[in-house]
């Protein structure tokens, strides 16, 4: 067997083990979501059912469609003034003249790199005495926050991408910055705006120690910690209920990348390479 054959083997076990690797806690949860768990774990057989789906979404106890509302507005609403707020900075590091730029970036990098639980504490202080423990407002702050310096890199690698011409030839045109902006750079600059827009959605949408920590009850708190906090009739674990929840939410995620993927990964490698 000549080396070609076996780097290919290499190659192809490797990427199959990775995706049994992956897929294997998804498959897992997609097949405990359709059984009957109370037969399943006391060993009485194995019974399809959708039941489990049935008590998450009808369950007037679990609140789950209140959580899953809670989690969609909060995520959708962060990402866009992420998103926002992301390409005016992007814009102006990567085209105004503004001294320090690259420190300014690498300052930002750094305070993105502090663990969240570090910073917890002071947030709930803040948000606390200003009335906003338990509301939309008190996640959506600190996701913006907390994403803001991955957007701002994202979107100033795909800005400086964009050729320089572009901006020169709107601005014979009599185009100031701002329109710049919105007619040139923003059409062109499609791609990594659906990235960090979509990057943004998932994380706040998975985000689990903010939520725990600024919420209260089903008034916003968000599915994570929503199916953290799930107990059955007796403090057992209701097992069929968890999947069944964890199932709905991941379904609209892995739609999300299936359909946008070519863009994320255009978004995350656009002036990667030279």
């Amino acid at each position: 067997m000549n080396e070609a054959k076996i780097k290919k083997i290499m190659v192809i076990t490797g990427c199959a083990a990775a995706v049994v690797i992956c897929l294997l806690p998804f498959i897992y949860m997609a097949v405990i979501s359709l059984l009957d768990t109370d037969k399943l774990f006391s060993g009485t057989g194995v019974y399809v059912t959708f039941s489990n789906y049935i008590n998450v979404i009808s369950g007037e106890n679990l609140h789950f469609p209140e959580y899953l509302k809670n989690s969609i507005l909060i995520s959708l609403l962060s990402s866009f003034f992420t998103v926002l707020i992301a390409a005016l900075a992007a814009y102006a590091v990567a085209r105004l003249n503004i001294a320090g730029k690259t420190l300014i970036l690498l300052a930002v990098l750094c305070l993105s790199l502090f663990p969240q639980i570090s910073i917890a504490g002071y947030i709930f202080k803040i948000l606390s005495a200003i009335g906003l423990i338990n509301t939309y407002s008190g996640l959506i702050f600190p996701y913006i926050a907390w994403s803001l310096p991955l957007c701002l890199w994202i979107l100033t690698s795909y800005f400086m991408s964009v050729p320089k011409a572009l901006d020169d030839a709107a601005g014979v045109d009599g185009a100031n910055s701002l329109q710049i902006l919105l007619y040139v750079i923003l059409p062109v600059a499609i791609p990594g705006i659906v990235t960090s827009f979509l990057i943004t959605f998932i994380f706040t949408l998975n985000e689990f120690l903010f939520a725990l920590m600024f919420t209260m009850d089903h008034t916003a708190r968000t599915v994570p910690v929503a199916i953290a906090l799930f107990t059955g009739l007796h403090g057992e674990l209701p097992w069929g209920d968890i999947m069944a929840a964890a199932a709905i939410t991941t379904a609209p995620v892995i739609v999300i990348a299936a359909v946008f993927q070519k863009k994320i990964i255009s978004g995350l490698t656009k002036g990667a390479v030279k």
